[in-house]
């Protein structure tokens, strides 16, 4: 059954591929005799074992969208696990019982129910009590079956994930840093709960059995392990267990360890639970916990040191962050002395001064945190002006937490970093604006707007006289800025900063509306979330930004400073539409990737920086060489084509 299981999850992707490469790319990458072969194979298989797994080309499964995820109460309440850092409490709690070890994975924990062989609701944990049905999303998960063999009532729990270098990937491919998501965790929570299960779809989301709830009439012999090894048998993916006792406990919890820094689900310990399922649920549960499994967290690497002081940080958002800088201390290999406190709540939870012997940690080994604070000296000296603008702030509460706040709409750190990337290559590409340029221009009251930098002749006499500029810099800036008076639009709304608005976004919403920019201007939720790649809350920042008079009064001041390049092409002059390349190597043909990039987006295409499932093609003029980036395509099947034959291609 499981070389069954293993052969289907092989021939899918395959078939996929060429199917994908025949109907949409007029290419063949094997012959119709190949394809109805690996087809039959796959549909017999499915048939043999009653299982159709996700992605199957044997379904066509649609995609919905709601306006809001229905709410559902669980049948029995969903628990949080007691913990331990002590290797030794976790022998101690299994006695002499047998035990399954497994990752306790980082996501988001979802219960599937199949009635008749076939996935009939998703609901998410929730709060423990009422969770939100998620059905559609689910049956976009890479690897979940969407039709099993047993016909009973079946009901499991699982965990959601995105994988680390799925992580990866979906962070490459967004252009604005300060739309990259944070953690897999946050990512996964964000596609598993859309109301568009096509973005879900997007996101390469997995599901990881982790507990079997109910199969009515199935023998599992009084065994978990026997659980997971039938669940198994059922298509879904276990999350990855050994079978451990008191006397193994401590070299498995080793092993794992190892196992961290290369470990691709997002995990924030290990889970033991009891073979024995009569036993377990025996023991019954506290008013928290299930006493029939124990969460473990590795017991940090704790350091005393001093807090030297208390650095708060000034971001675009109007946010002034507290870190506090201590001296440097080793933590699991590296030398670390700053540590994000977040917000005000947590300093005075932590009653943090400067002066006080703290402990410190790195959280899942990886972000350093402040542990305790030994002296408690208070907490002191919140800084009543903006450390940037020197304008008031303000400690305001949301929710319970409080966070201090710039208050200035016009503060420097919010203006710096936006006109940072107004100028930078990927928008209006003005060479001589370094962000300590333009922090002396802002400062110097010269640039308010970006408007005002297409008028800095205006202050000529003063630039020149300014310390590490002179006539020559003057000149140059100057050319660089007629220059950029000469742009394109998707440069220009690239430049604006709109939350989450990409350079790649950019390009996509002005080819969807034609490059009529007016008609972007007014475009609604609706309009707006039929461009591919933009989703709710990219449509949403969109609207909010257009919505203030003040940017549309400052845009059409900006725009009399511009000549605005028509880049809309011919119908039927777009050959690579919906075509994704990866360029890598060198180029001879062209005189740059940027060039080649330009090529290809002017012929509907689009360019990524790394190669993943979405990718058609890998340009390389190397086409033999063993490349991380060659050898990624050839395992995806996506061919790896040079210059000439890209040419030919058009």
């Amino acid at each position: 059954m499981e070389n069954k299981m293993q052969r289907m999850k092989e021939l899918i992707p395959i078939l996929v591929q060429a199917a994908k490469a025949y109907y949409q790319e007029d290419r063949e990458i094997m012959s119709n005799f190949e394809y109805d072969r690996l087809y039959d194979e796959l549909a017999s298989l499915e048939r043999e074992t009653g299982v159709i797994l996700s992605g199957s080309p044997t379904q066509q499964v649609g995609y919905q969208v709601l306006e809001e995820l229905p709410k559902e109460t669980h049948e029995s309440p969903m628990l949080s696990l007691d913990k331990t850092k002590s290797v030794d409490d976790l022998a101690e709690w299994l006695g002499d019982q047998k035990g399954l070890l497994s990752w306790k994975m980082d996501g988001l924990t979802i219960v599937l129910t199949y009635r008749g062989g076939e996935l009939s609701k998703a609901v998410t944990r929730g709060n423990g009590e009422i969770g939100e049905v998620i059905t559609p999303n689910a049956r976009t998960f890479v690897n979940i079956p969407l039709r099993i063999a047993y016909q009973g009532e079946l009901t499991l729990r699982g965990e959601a994930i995105i994988r680390y270098s799925d992580f990866t990937r979906i962070n490459e491919e967004i252009e604005d840093v300060d739309a990259k998501y944070k953690n897999p965790r946050n990512l996964c929570s964000g596609s598993v709960r859309q109301l568009n299960s096509r973005i879900t779809a997007e996101r390469s989301v997995r599901f990881e059995a982790f507990a079997l709830v109910r199969a009515d009439g199935v023998d599992f012999k009084n065994s978990r392990k026997e659980q997971f090894e039938w669940l198994k048998t059922q298509g879904f993916e276990v999350v990855p267990y050994v079978e451990v006792d008191a006397g193994t406990i401590r070299d498995a919890v080793k092993r794992f360890e190892e196992q961290v820094p290369e470990n691709d689900i997002p995990s924030d310990g290990l889970v033991l639970l009891y073979d024995d399922i009569a036993y377990g649920d025996s023991l019954g549960r506290t008013a928290k916990f299930p006493r029939n499994s124990i969460a473990f967290k590795w017991q940090d690497e704790v350091r005393e040191t001093t807090l030297s002081y208390i650095e708060w940080s000034a971001s675009r958002t109007g946010l002034i962050n507290p870190v506090a800088v201590f001296e440097p201390v080793e933590l699991e290999g590296t030398t670390v002395s700053r540590a994000s406190v977040h917000n005000i709540s947590i300093m005075e939870a932590l009653e943090l001064g400067a002066g006080d012997r703290i402990t410190v940690y790195k959280a899942n080994m990886i972000i350093p945190q402040i542990a305790d604070n030994l002296t408690r000296s208070g907490v002191r000296d919140i800084p009543e002006k903006c450390p940037v603008c020197q304008e008031p702030t303000q400690i305001k509460s949301i929710g319970e937490v409080k966070s201090l706040y710039c208050l200035n709409p016009d503060c420097q750190a919010k203006k710096i970093k936006s006109f940072t990337l107004f100028v930078s290559r990927d928008a209006l590409n003005i060479d001589g604006l370094s962000e300590a340029t333009l922090e002396k221009f802002i400062s110097a009251g010269f640039i308010h707007e970006y408007a005002d930098i297409f008028h800095l002749d205006a202050h000529r006499e003063a630039i020149v006289e300014m310390e590490g500029l002179g006539e020559k810099s003057y000149e140059n800036l100057a050319a660089s800025i007629r220059q950029a008076s000469r742009t394109t639009l998707p440069r220009l709304i690239y430049g604006l900063g709109i939350a989450g608005i990409g350079l790649a976004n950019a390009k996509m919403l002005c080819r969807h509306f034609h490059y009529d920019l007016e008609k972007m201007r007014r475009a609604s939720l609706e309009e707006l979330t039929e461009v591919d790649g933009i989703g709710g809350v990219l449509a949403q920042a969109w609207m909010d930004y257009f919505a203030s008079e003040k940017n549309n009064q400052a845009l059409n001041r900006l725009l009399a400073c511009l000549e605005i390049e028509t880049e809309q092409a011919e119908e039927g002059d777009r050959p690579l539409e919906g075509k994704t390349f990866v360029i890598t190597g060198s180029l001879t043909h062209f005189a740059n990737r940027k060039e080649l990039t330009e090529h290809i987006e002017a012929k509907g295409g689009k360019v990524t920086g790394s190669v993943t499932s979405k990718t058609d093609y890998l340009i390389n003029n190397d086409t033999a060489s063993n490349s991380s980036k060659n050898k990624k395509a050839r395992e995806r099947n996506i061919p790896v084509i040079s210059e000439e034959d890209f040419l030919r291609m058009l």
